[in-house]
């Protein structure tokens, strides 16, 4: 079993979000998953443009589709699914390495049918009732790992 993390970006809008994730991932030993399609161009030039000169050492994979990454990982792999309409709080999750943690896009966020179809792995980040609808892509992303890492016992990070 996989001890590291995998940050999955699905249909990310934003460079800079997923830039975020990726210097999470680097600073964290986990995966970065990018889930097609993408708002933005990879390629050299864009990716020097837009400041992320650690990119190259990124662990990051590209994906045609969601069904094509969760066939890879295999039936062992957990997948759990941020929504900010999900009922229970990451607090809750039971998170371990290897787990997968799946993030929307931003300006839609995961589909509904994908978050109930979750049921217990679909899970939110707290927030204070009516402060806000949503955080950041790259904050949510974050706070999630981090979380995970705490709960798995810090994945050796000092």
């Amino acid at each position: 079993m996989n001890d590291r993390f995998h940050i999955v970006l699905v249909a990310p809008e934003i460079p800079h979000n997923a830039g975020a994730a990726g210097r999470l991932a680097l600073a964290t030993g986990s995966r970065l998953h990018l889930v097609k399609p993408l708002g933005f161009s990879l390629d050299d030039k864009h990716v020097r443009r837009t400041g992320l000169d650690y990119w190259r050492d990124v662990d990051v994979v590209v994906w045609e589709s969601l069904d094509e990454l969760v066939g890879e990982a295999g039936p062992e792999a957990r997948f759990w699914y941020l929504s900010t309409k999900a009922s229970t709080g990451l607090w809750e999750a039971g998170f371990r390495a290897g787990d997968y943690l799946v993030f929307g896009c931003e300006s839609r966020g995961l589909p509904e049918s994908m978050v109930r179809d979750a049921g217990a792995r679909a899970v939110r980040v707290p927030m204070q009732a009516g402060g806000t609808r949503s955080l950041n892509l790259s904050t949510a992303v974050g706070i999630t790992l981090y979380e995970a890492l705490r709960q798995s016992g810090g994945g050796g990070l000092s």
